[in-house]
């Protein structure tokens, strides 16, 4: 394959003009066509296989017009009571409005609180789904009550449907991108170096989101999957265009021609950009065996703004390149100097051999370093966010904490118990055997209430429901009672009744059981991932223990994030710093979307390191002095890379949204981590006590393993070079005349 993308280089840079005109056109075309097929980010829930998706189906089976219920929540002028009759007779009337709204089946009567008596909802029924309606009911709902609030009512909005203003991201990304802008100047020196990984990454994350927003119009894709495409996307473009940009300088130093430093950068570099990146899509792709369609596009999107910012990388980029030619060191930054990149003087290098020096006190003192930060993970509860944590100021959050003051904590998660008629039950019979199940529901000391009309189908055979919890929804609590509602209560009073089942189902009990399906799937989902990535890195290494020291190692890594997560979400350390002021479960797929996409980028770090360490140990057959001189070589770059993903993603945590604030602080806490404590101290620390037993691989494996030369130059005609240039060695010359001599390039290897 390098020389593929060896040929695909020199091309992209020698025809940069066309390169960049196509990228820049499918950019326009494709951004112009999502905007005019007007797809929307939904978010609707399907888990197949459970029983809260199985109540789903039998309640929109036998109750055809009960699908979608968003909540109406009034608050009257003046501490008025919603029940004194002028206030009902506006209420009233606005609801006969709502009631003619295009795809509302049933406006119910206005419910007024028990507690605060000038708080009241009522429920506004759709047909289907929450990804079949979309989300233009729930912006004609908040454009109807302009009137209603002009004469001093609070009207606010919430339930199942979605709305206007639940759009999730903001300028979190500009944060981001200003911390990686100063370590590209400080890392190259140069505007012009630093603008193109810069520009690369920008216009591939711009067409990634352009084909998101298509695929919004034919499928259910969540709300949050933009923003974290945009997260991922944005860090993963920049970085693998800084490998490339490293490599490419040092060919141009090296007095090779502007095209064929170009060509050799994407066949090496490249090539391990592309290895990296499909690892990514391949480990996140997976996430579709979890069964959950939701977690599936959640996932797609990731995937595909990784694949856009892969052949960003390798066709956009030297097109770039090619632009920027030899003056790609030019508008240097005043008061910035580039040292040398590589030696045995260099701090990492000095690191690296003080490490190797004391491997014992350091692999022990890292190992109690990550187990301490693992420790958290062990009380890990998976759960979903309530509205009582969108922003404020949205409405879906003032009709929570309106329900919550009128009604308590848990009536903004409903359970809805769906029940059907036992073999010969009569409509009579049903509705007879409803109470008794009511009264066994509500006996448990979780449930506050039980709503003491049922609603019943036109054909008899088909009942519901709705029980309100005394906990809110992604308390522990809620989980527990909807647990024991299915295991202990129901199973006993449908028996006792009559009846054929009764199935807890709902939002709330959707998303438990979205939680309860992740957590059964999560051990085989990294099994799978680490057997992947051992299979990956023995081909490439030629080496058994190497790759199961990374398995490991990466382990420690993202558990140690895990562990950080939950100490800052859900014992709240340090939360208030973020915005964090109650204790949150956590999100259920993060710890998969963690480790599919952590995988991938320390995948990419793990091959730009080891790769000059095996190339140095083969060369000199020492293994101490090659891993002195691996970490040497590429210290700067990756630590470049590390600054710049920590940034971009550690910014996303300052957002609104919780489930971003999450993978936020958990993707900046791992790659911290692995580029700190990780590559430069229990690499070096173990590879020290291993010796040459690190590169042992039985002679019978070697023989079948496929060989993957990841950052060699195999099979590569004989580099060309500007002429006056003698070759490897030679002292770059600039064709701006500068006197100055150029710097090495950042991160030679």
């Amino acid at each position: 394959m390098s020389l593929l993308l060896y040929r695909l280089g020199r091309f992209a840079a020698r025809r940069r003009w066309r390169v960049l005109g196509a990228w820049l056109l499918a950019l326009v075309l494709l951004t112009t066509l999502g905007r005019s097929l007007g797809g929307e980010p939904v978010d609707d829930f399907n888990v197949p296989g459970t029983e809260s998706q199985a109540g789903r189906d039998l309640l929109e089976a036998g109750m055809p017009g009960e699908g979608s219920r968003a909540q109406v929540v009034f608050r009257a002028p003046g501490g008025a009571a919603v029940t004194d009759p002028e206030v009902a007779a506006e209420l009233a009337a606005y609801l006969d409005g709502v009631a003619g709204q295009p795809g509302v089946t049933e406006v119910g009567p206005v419910i007024p609180s028990t507690l605060e008596p000038d708080i009241g909802f009522a429920f506004v029924t759709y047909g289907g789904t929450p990804g079949d309606i979309g989300v233009a009911p729930g912006e004609r709902l908040v454009a109807s009550a302009s009137d209603l609030r002009g004469r001093g009512y609070t009207v606010e909005f919430g339930g199942e449907i979605q709305y206007g203003d639940q759009e999730i991201g903001g300028s979190s990304e500009i944060i981001g991108l200003g911390v990686a802008i100063i370590v590209l100047l400080v890392a190259f020196g140069s505007v012009v170096a630093m603008g193109l990984p810069l520009g690369t990454a920008l216009i591939g994350l711009g067409t990634g989101l352009a084909l998101i927003s298509i695929g919004e119009a034919f499928l259910n894709v969540p709300t949050v999957a933009p923003t974290l495409a945009t997260m991922i996307g944005l860090g993963v473009g920049i970085d693998y265009a800084l490998f490339i940009v490293t490599r490419h300088r040092e060919h141009l130093h090296q007095g090779m021609t502007v095209e064929e430093s170009a060509g050799r950068s994407i066949a090496t570099a490249g090539q391990a950009v592309v290895f990296a990146g499909i690892t990514v899509v391949i480990a996140i792709c997976g996430l579709q065996f979890v069964g959950i369609p939701s977690v599936a596009l959640m996932g797609y999107a990731i995937a595909v703004t990784v694949a856009v910012a892969v052949l960003a990388a390798i066709t956009l980029l030297p097109a770039l390149l090619g632009f920027a030619g030899r003056a790609i060191d030019k508008l240097r930054v005043p008061g910035v100097k580039v040292a040398a990149a590589g030696g045995h003087h260099t701090y990492a290098s000095r690191w690296s051999r003080h490490v190797s020096a004391h491997p014992w006190r350091y692999l022990l003192g890292s190992s109690l370093l990550l187990g301490a930060l693992i420790v958290p993970f062990f009380s890990i509860r998976l759960g979903q966010t309530d509205a009582g944590n969108d922003p404020e100021g949205s409405t879906t959050r003032a009709s929570y904490d309106l329900l919550a003051e009128g009604f308590g904590p848990g009536f903004n998660g409903p359970l809805a118990v769906v029940v059907t008629a036992g073999p010969g039950q009569t409509p009579a019979q049903l509705a007879a055997a409803l109470p008794a199940l009511s009264e066994a529901i509500a006996a448990d000391p979780a449930v506050a209430f039980v709503s003491p009309e049922p609603q019943i189908s036109e054909s008899g055979t088909t009942a519901l429901l709705t029980a309100f919890a005394t906990s809110a929804p992604q308390d522990a609590e809620t989980q527990e009672l909807v647990h024991r509602l299915r295991t202990d209560v129901l199973p006993d009073a449908v028996a006792d009744a009559g009846v054929d089942r009764a199935l807890v189902t709902g939002s709330t009990a959707f998303f438990i059981d979205i939680s309860d399906k992740i957590t059964g799937r999560l051990p085989m989902f990294i099994g799978a991932v680490l057997v992947m990535s051992f299979l990956l890195l023995m081909m490439v290494f030629r080496s058994v223990l190497v790759p199961l020291k990374a398995a490991l190692m990466n382990l420690l890594g993202i558990g140690a994030a895990y562990g950080v997560i939950v100490a800052v979400f859900q014992w709240e350390w340090g939360g208030a710093w973020l915005g964090v002021d109650q204790s949150l479960p956590i999100i259920s797929f993060l710890p998969m979307f963690m480790f599919a996409i952590l995988f991938g980028l320390s995948m990419d770090y793990e091959v730009f390191l080891m790769s000059r360490v095996r190339e140095e140990y083969l060369r000199t057959g020492d293994n101490t002095a090659s891993v002195s001189a691996g970490i040497s070589h590429t210290a700067r770059v990756i630590t470049a890379a590390a600054i710049i993903m920590v940034s971009v993603f550690g910014s996303f945590a300052f957002g609104d949204d919780p489930t971003v604030k999450m993978f936020g602080i958990g993707l900046a806490t791992a790659i911290l981590l692995d580029a700190t404590v990780i590559r430069m101290v229990l690499v070096p620390a173990s590879m020290r006590l291993l010796g040459d037993r690190n590169w042992w691989l039985p002679e019978w494996l070697d023989r079948i393993l496929p060989n993957l030369d990841l950052e060699g130059e195999g099979g590569l005609p004989e580099p060309e070079y500007e002429a006056g240039h003698g070759g490897l060695g030679a002292v770059a010359g600039t064709a701006d005349a500068d006197p100055e001599p150029d710097p090495e390039p950042v991160g030679a290897r």
